[in-house]
């Protein structure tokens, strides 16, 4: 049987729907899209 911490360890890193990049993961994020894809700049 795997270790809980070792198997929450080893997920792959959250990629943005939109753009594919990473996200970097937040206390409540539960988003799929990454902050630069959310916030375009104007």
């Amino acid at each position: 049987m795997v270790n809980v911490l070792e198997f929450f360890k080893n997920l792959p890193k959250k990629q943005c729907t939109e753009c594919g990049g990473v996200i970097h993961e937040k206390a409540d994020c539960y988003g799929n899209v990454c902050d630069e894809c959310d916030h375009p700049a104007r």
